[in-house]
């Protein structure tokens, strides 16, 4: 981008927050912004598209959105407990958007009013600072080999969700009495989240550690946590989630139906059912991150659970190409691109999740009743692996799952082991 454009952009995005602070956003015209930024509009759209690109711009510049992964993994270094790095993360977040209380008065109260893709345009800026979070969350988990229930993109919903909800009553409300000032709300947070996160038993040895007497400064003993390897500490409650993967003869289906949708849509379901990645994971996937050789084909993952994962070939006893030609590779092959993300809109733009779920359902639509969920598609997956041999322990390093998250998959692999077998009993003479 040139300086002269560079200029022009910030000049645009500088108009439209003046004059989405004062008018509002829906009352405000991309005429108005292009006069006050002394442009042309056709300059404005051909910048931004429209005026609900250039509200994603204006808040993604205020650094709410864009550039926290990179924040974020600079601020790890800075921290020594998970406290810490939760109230450090709290604290920024609220100082950044209380710099600009009218902008979000505007945006949740005229929230109603817009389009479904200024809605979805806001919503992806919001799933991407979740993901930033989320690996800055996993970082310092992994760092000092905490035991948590909930999952890092779980937790990191749950205190972006909290953190927003105390400025939506703090820009819209007067006179109430639910906290003194800011850092009371922080620091309830983060007692709520360290009592609420934590194992049973890691917790009871934290609150038993501080009213032990003599033994030291129990404000940092409150801060000490049990590792993974403490005898002690249980491992996190079984997942509740209903394993429901699918037959053979659907995930064929499915793969064939996506073939005919096209190169990209193709390989999306094949990385589904072929790698058992998250629709988050998949998204955030660039074509620098997979390796593929004659031996193999692997894909970094950079979400969540940072590991190396196998593209299989084989999916449900059939074999879909090798490891250089595959529906992977195809797609791009085929592409005529430049651009770095590994799946790609029509605009060439990286793939939102809700873009994602929209292929999902064009390419099985019609196929069962009701139609399957993309999650399945990993549902599917750690099943399979289980009944190809595939032990727990390699599984969870795999998928990112604990061992206590996938005992509904072994049980399910279980019960279908279990009922082919019984079958091939009754068929003996």
């Amino acid at each position: 981008m040139s300086r002269t454009s560079s200029t022009t952009r910030a000049r645009l995005i500088q108009a439209a927050l003046e004059l989405f602070t004062v008018q509002g956003v829906t009352e405000t015209t991309t005429r108005q912004i292009a006069e006050l930024a002394q442009v042309n509009e056709v300059t404005l759209f051909r910048h931004f598209g429209n005026k609900q690109g250039l509200l994603l711009a204006v808040i993604e510049d205020s650094g709410v959105f864009t550039r926290l992964g990179e924040s974020l993994r600079a601020q790890v270094d800075q921290t020594t407990t998970f406290e810490q790095a939760l109230t450090n993360y709290g604290r920024d977040r609220l100082q950044v958007l209380t710099q600009m209380p009218e902008l979000l008065r505007s945006v949740v109260g005229e929230s109603g009013k817009y389009t479904v893709e200024h809605r979805q345009a806001l919503g992806e800026g919001v799933t991407q600072a979740n993901l930033d979070f989320a690996n800055y969350l996993t970082t310092v988990i992994q760092r000092d080999r905490l035991h948590l229930r909930l999952s890092a993109e779980k937790l990191a919903s749950l205190v972006n969700g909290m953190l927003f909800g105390y400025l939506v009553i703090e820009l819209t409300s007067e006179f109430h009495r639910l906290w003194q000032n800011q850092e009371d709300f922080l620091q309830s947070l983060v007692e709520l989240i360290l009592h609420g996160a934590f194992a049973d038993a890691e917790l009871q040895r934290r609150e038993e550690a501080e009213e032990e007497p003599g033994s030291g400064d129990t404000g940092e003993i409150v801060r000490q946590l049990v590792p993974d390897s403490s005898p002690n500490l249980p491992s996190p409650a079984i997942s509740s989630e209903t394993v429901a993967d699918l037959p053979p003869s659907l995930v064929h289906a499915i793969l064939q139906q996506a073939k005919k949708s096209g190169f990209r849509d193709y390989a999306l379901a094949y990385v589904l059912f072929g790698a058992g990645l998250r629709i988050e994971e998949i998204i955030a996937l660039e074509r620098s991150h997979q390796i593929s050789d004659t031996h193999r084909h692997l894909l970094q993952v950079t979400q969540g659970n940072l590991r190396q994962v196998p593209v299989n070939q084989r999916i449900m006893g059939k074999r879909y190409g090798s490891y250089t030609r595959n529906p992977l590779n195809q797609w791009l092959k085929n592409r005529k691109d430049d651009r770095s993300p590994l799946f790609v809109n029509e605009a060439l733009e990286r793939m939102s999740v809700p873009e994602l779920r929209s292929a999902w359902r064009d390419f099985t639509s019609g196929l069962e009743t009701p139609s399957p969920s993309i999650e399945q598609a990993r549902q599917t997956w750690c099943v399979e692996m289980l009944m190809r041999g595939m032990n727990v322990e390699d599984l969870s390093i795999l998928s990112g799952l604990d061992v206590k998250q996938l005992e509904p998959y072994v049980r399910r692999a279980r019960e279908k082991t279990a009922l082919d077998r019984a079958i091939r009993l009754d068929q003996k003479p």
